[in-house]
């Protein structure tokens, strides 16, 4: 009876206290739901969230697993299945550098130890064949075996150097001087500003000696000469006039002549020697000066070396001695054929000092090498 009139009409005070329990619990099953309205999109864009981007740590464990260094090893053989001992084998890997290298041994095998997992390259190189290269992923602790790597023999090939004959080389560089002219008009056809310039055979050194002979230029500054001669009345047994002119002009071409086929090609070609001035350009000027002196008694042989001149000095006798059939009586004799060559060896002193210094700067379009 007691029981049942509590359940039929409860205290109100218990029926409150209820209440309060049923509006608290209401209330923190909206939020309940709420939270989980709010936090679903995140759990639905990551399905597959991993652990580590949960905010859970890797274990230890798993971490010394990944890294766990491996070996690869391989052979290499031939077309033939032969091995290659010698071959130059390199391991490239972006998580092992520097590169690793090693040499096959005569059973044609290599073997890399201690090596990162990941990616890596082998790169095969031996003399007589082709190389070869391999790629593949090593995984933690794994003992690779990669394929054996077959090195094809590399194809034959031969270098050919086309080398100009020695004769053409040189008509090449004589036609470069043949454009020397001082100021553009004076032929400067006997020096060569090429250092190793190739020997003269004996065409090439008579080529020189007629361009020099008959250049327009030649003719009148021979008659220059001449004239300069005639008015300061030189050899005056020629005597005056048109005539005398005629024989003055005749005797300095025939020294002109017989100098530049004498001393520039016949000597020359008999005793194998070059008749042309090697530009020095290069060295102090004292050097210089010494080189351009000593050029007047000595010349570059066609074997290259330097030695006596020889052909220039015989030359200048045997231009002087022909000279005695044309000059007047007083002019004539051993004597003054010599003191004449003497002089002409001093002459071709000042002449190479003026080609060393003086003339390259007056000659346009030079190309010194």
């Amino acid at each position: 009876m007691i029981v049942n009139s509590w359940l039929k009409e409860p205290p109100r005070g218990r029926l409150r206290h209820r209440l309060r329990m049923d509006s608290r619990g209401f209330k923190s099953f909206i939020w309940l739901i709420l939270g989980a309205i709010l936090c679903a999109p995140a759990w639905a864009q990551s399905p597959h969230m991993s652990v580590a981007a949960a905010g859970l740590a890797v274990p230890a464990g798993e971490q010394a697993e990944q890294q766990i260094p491996g070996t690869v090893t391989g052979t290499i053989v031939d077309t033939t299945g032969a091995a290659i001992g010698g071959a130059r084998v390199t391991l490239t890997s972006t998580r092992t550098p520097p590169n690793r290298e090693m040499q096959t041994g005569v059973d044609g095998q290599f073997s890399f130890a201690n090596i990162v997992p990941g990616p890596f390259q082998i790169t095969v190189m031996a003399a007589g064949f082709t190389t070869q290269s391999y790629s593949g992923v090593l995984k933690p602790g794994e003992f690779c075996v990669v394929p054996a790597i077959t090195m094809p023999v590399a194809p034959a090939t031969s270098n050919v150097v086309v080398t100009p004959p020695r004769e053409e080389i040189a008509e090449e560089q004589i036609k470069e001087e043949e454009k020397q002219r001082v100021f553009g008009i004076i032929p400067n056809f006997y020096v060569s500003y090429v250092p190793n310039a190739a020997p003269l055979d004996s065409k090439q050194k008579f080529e020189l000696a007629w361009k020099s002979t008959i250049d327009p230029v030649t003719f009148v500054f021979n008659g220059a000469v001449a004239g300069i001669e005639q008015a300061g009345n030189e050899f005056g047994a020629y005597g005056e006039g048109a005539q005398g002119y005629a024989k003055r002009y005749g005797a300095a071409y025939g020294d002109l002549v017989t100098g530049n086929f004498l001393e520039g090609w016949a000597f020359p070609s008999l005793l194998k020697q070059d008749p042309r001035y090697f530009y020095k350009g290069s060295g102090s000027t004292r050097s210089r000066i010494l080189y351009a002196i000593a050029n007047s008694v000595i010349c570059k042989g066609d074997n290259g070396r330097w030695q006596a001149n020889y052909s220039g000095i015989l030359g200048s006798l045997a231009s002087g001695g022909i000279s005695n059939l044309y000059y007047p009586a007083q002019y004539r004799g051993v004597a003054l054929t010599f003191e004449n060559t003497l002089v002409g060896i001093a002459e071709g002193a000042a002449t190479n000092l003026f080609e060393e210094f003086l003339i390259p700067k007056l000659t346009p379009h030079l190309s010194i090498h």
